[in-house]
């Protein structure tokens, strides 16, 4: 599925930031199985729980692996690793939703200047010749009734989000400033071409038990019963994880590829995932059965879970979403159906213990 069959590919070296990252590790396996040497950064090269599983996939594959140490905020930092490389795939990118005090500190200026820091080292290292940035649809629209102000209800490449701000969805407004950023750079210069990935919320199985996503805290809640009363009316675009680090590698060396690309294998609603997982697994586990009135959510969601305000719910809750995938089509992306995502990343939660067998 998604084959790369670009001449040259496996005589390639790319650099991936964020490599201990859920969608990095698929890339990076992608790559070493076509051969390519494959530069890899994270924050601490030592670190078992980071690393075991590249250093494992690099052991049985054609490919050759290289860890360097590397930091967002730091300058220069991705200089060494860079040395040498025609790719370059920028994945490293804070992904958090609560927890935190000064959104611009946790989110927007980690996004934005690393970003400006990787891209720098770019416009220094005279071999790279094209930059694949991991974005998101986050990029391209911001809450739910975004879309009504398209007449078309559907939202393609051309869209930005111009409704989040630091205050308000502060991820998604990172993912928006960090992109913008990274074009604005493109265009400073003519060496270096840059493509970008704008993936839905991606689910599907992890390499490593260490990722942490937003998607496997939702299907742990599904199972564990933590959404059982019901859940609210929310729909979203999804996307296996393995369709997005394909995206990544036909973008890095198809010499067509350009622009944006929406990545989305279809809309569901929480409900619809829920119904999902329970034809699969039955009725062994707590899933879901209906959805949450939303005025209901809107009185009392803020009190069982901080991190979904009210204005959040005004906003998304109810509003149906629609996603152009054409270009990611064109690019050579070949979706598999939602429900084997769904099916074979609740198994890992199962084989993970992240919910107790019943």
């Amino acid at each position: 599925m998604n084959q790369v069959t670009q001449p040259g590919l496996g005589r390639s070296t790319v650099l991936v930031t964020g490599a201990s990252g859920y969608i990095a590790g698929w890339i990076i396996q992608y790559l070493l199985e076509e051969g390519c040497t494959v530069h890899a950064t994270v924050r601490d090269p030592n670190k078992a729980s980071s690393v075991g599983h590249l250093l494992k996939m690099a052991e049985n594959s054609p490919g050759t692996l290289k860890l360097f140490k590397a930091d967002l905020l730091d300058k220069g930092a991705f200089t060494a690793a860079m040395e040498g490389c025609d790719i370059v795939m920028h994945t490293a990118s804070p992904f958090v939703l609560e927890g935190f005090t000064d959104a611009n500190e946790a989110l927007v200026r980690p996004a934005l200047e690393g970003t400006r820091n990787v891209l720098e080292s770019v416009n220094a290292c005279p071999s790279v010749r094209r930059v694949v940035l991991t974005s998101s649809v986050a990029a391209i629209y911001g809450d739910n009734c975004d879309i009504e102000k398209i007449p078309s209800r559907t939202f393609t490449e051309d869209h930005w989000n111009t409704t989040s701000t630091v205050d308000h969805n502060p991820y998604q407004f990172s993912k928006t400033v960090a992109e913008q950023e990274a074009w604005k750079m493109q265009q400073a210069q003519s060496r270096w071409d840059l493509v970008t990935i704008n993936p839905a919320m991606v689910y599907g199985p992890s390499l490593t038990k260490g990722s942490q996503s937003a998607s496997i805290d939702t299907l742990v809640k599904m199972g564990d019963g933590r959404l059982r009363t019901g859940v609210p009316k929310l729909t979203y675009g999804v996307v296996d994880v393995r369709e997005v680090a394909r995206a990544h590698v036909l973008a890095a060396f198809k010499p067509e590829a350009s622009g944006r690309h929406i990545l989305n294998a279809g809309e569901l609603t929480m409900l619809q995932i829920a119904k999902i997982l329970r034809g699969k697994f039955g009725k062994r586990y707590p899933f879901p059965t209906m959805e949450v009135p939303t005025f209901a959510v809107w009185a009392f969601g803020p009190l069982f879970d901080r991190s979904v305000s009210r204005d959040f719910i005004k906003k998304n809750v109810g509003y149906p979403v629609h996603f152009d995938n054409n270009r990611s089509k064109a690019l050579g992306v070949r979706y598999r159906p939602v429900e084997e995502t769904f099916t074979e990343h609740f198994q890992q939660i199962l084989d993970d213990w992240l919910v107790k067998t019943r």
